[in-house]
This record gives structure tokens, sequence and C-alpha cells, in this order.
């Protein structure tokens, strides 16, 4: 099928973004990694539990609850429009966040702690409404998973994100045979990564003077960085349902090597 101008230029912005979802961890990958572990091993447990219990929840919420509410779902077909939707959308919740953020990082430990699980909130309400902008049925349980995926994607080790990102690729076809029982999902990996992605830059709001400044550019940063993933993932299924008609046997990308 015929592309639009939009639509080739996109294809080209997603040449490099698949590389760089595929690209091997290199030495500041293991490096960061090294740092979060230490970092997660003089973290009172309380503050772990607290953490994995708040994201475990919101995980059940996205795959099974009503509350994750969003606007109705939208079928345009004009990828250019959509997204300048989804870019305002992005902005919005991403000075929604960092407003949010140097608030609690200004409020003291306790204010700082109470913002883990309202900025996953703030995250998960972001992938919805882009998922509906991209004219996807957000009821669906596993349009659902595919939200989640994009959370790991966005927020994983590199070499975790290798992974998560080829069981995105054709997602129609191989959701296909996903199971439905909710709790065949992986929620144990799903929070560590994202606990060890964001500890390193989240605990520093929690330092008195630098919280609030913390909080602001943090919150912003993650919210920008989600937006960008959410987009990427979401035009691959677009030209994949626009340009392949078996996308069980062929792909749009080159595989990267």
């Amino acid at each position: 099928m015929h592309l639009s101008t939009y639509e080739e230029k996109v294809t080209q912005d997603l040449l490099k973004w698949q590389q760089k979802m595929q690209k091997n961890p290199n030495l500041v990958d293991r490096t960061s990694k090294a740092v979060q572990d230490k970092i997660n091993s003089i973290i009172p447990d309380k503050v772990h539990q607290a953490i994995t219990a708040t994201i475990k929840q919101m995980i059940r919420g996205v795959l099974t609850g009503a509350e994750f509410t969003t606007s109705p779902v939208l079928y345009g077909s004009n990828l250019e429009a959509i997204e300048k939707d989804v870019l305002k959308k992005i902005n919005f919740y991403k000075n929604a966040g960092a407003a949010e953020g140097g608030i609690a990082g200004a409020g003291g430990f306790l204010l700082a702690l109470a913002d883990f699980p309202i900025l996953i909130a703030i995250k998960i309400k972001l992938l919805f409404e882009i998922a509906a902008l991209y004219g996807r049925p957000i009821n669906d349980y596993k349009e659902r998973l595919f939200i989640l995926h994009i959370f790991q994607l966005a927020f994983s080790s590199q070499k975790k994100r290798q992974k998560i990102f080829e069981q995105m690729t054709h997602w129609t076809a191989k959701s296909s045979g996903l199971p439905d029982d909710i709790h065949q999902f992986d929620w144990k990996s799903f929070q560590q990564e994202y606990r060890d992605y964001i500890d390193l830059a989240k605990m520093a709001q929690l330092i008195p003077g630098i919280g609030a400044a913390v909080g602001l550019i943090v919150n912003y940063r993650l919210l920008s960085s989600l937006g960008k993933t959410a987009m990427n993932a979401y035009r691959m299924r677009w030209l994949e349902d626009r340009t392949l008609p078996d996308s069980e046997t062929q792909s749009f990308l080159p595989q990267a090597s």
C-alpha cells in the first residue's frame, strides 16, 4: 500500500529506533546496572516492599480494572494528524508530572516516597490516552498487555529491552496466541526492572535541598522518554498493519546487525 510522505519519514525514524532497541548493552549500560544494584542493596527493605506492592497493584489494575479510563478510542486514517494530538497529550502529561514531582520533592521524605505511585499512575494514564488516539481498543486485555510492554520497554535495562522489543514486533499476530490468564504475566520481572531503572534518579529526590529540582526534572524526562517509546511502538504497529499482508512471516524493519 502506498505510504504518505509523513509515513515514509516515520519509517526512517523507526529504523533508527529499532536499531537502538536491539543493540547490545555497552559499558555504560553495564556500569549503570551495577550502580543500581548497589543502591538497591542499601535502600531500606520497607521502601522496597512499598514500591513493589504499589507496582503490583498498578499492574493488576491495568489488566483487570476499570479505573484507567480514558478518552473515547479514535479511528483516524491520517497518521500525521493523529500524532499531532499525541504530542499535545505527551506535553500535557510531561508538565503535569514535572509539577507533581517538584511538589513532592519539596515536601520531604514522605511526600517524595508518595511520588512513586502517583508517577506510575500518570505514566499509565498517558499510555492509555496514546493508545486511544492511535485507535487501539484499550478495553481489550491484550491491548493492555501491549501497554505494559511499552512501559517495560521504556524503563528496562538494555539487555531486557532487546527481549521485550522482540515480543512487541508483529503484535497482532503474536497476541492471538497469548494466554488470557492475567496471572501468567511476569509482574515480578516487570517491577524489578522498573525499580532498577528509576531508582538511581528518583532516590536523589529524597535528598533535602535538591529534592524539588530533581523531582521536577526527572519526572519530566521519564514521561518524555515514555511518550517517545509509545509513539514508536504504535508507529511500528501502524506501518505493519498498513504494509504487511502477512505480519507473521514478514518484517518491514530489517534486523539490526
